[in-house]
């Protein structure tokens, strides 16, 4: 897997995570002005590895 960090249409900073197989699997909700914003946003999903799951389908509503 790797992440790309790439610019949009508007100029905006955005990332992607791809597959081996170049499937998109993630990526950022939305654009950043600052560079750095969006390298922290790949920092935070890459921390993310002992998050724990949480099935919502068993919380009662």
């Amino acid at each position: 897997m790797r992440f790309e960090l790439f610019r949009d249409a508007g100029g905006h900073w955005r990332w992607r995570l791809r597959a081996t197989n170049g499937e998109v699997i993630a990526d950022s909700a939305e654009g950043y002005i600052r560079r750095e914003d969006c390298e922290h946003g790949i920092a935070l999903v890459k921390g993310a590895a002992q998050a724990p799951v949480i099935d919502m389908t068993l919380k009662i509503a």
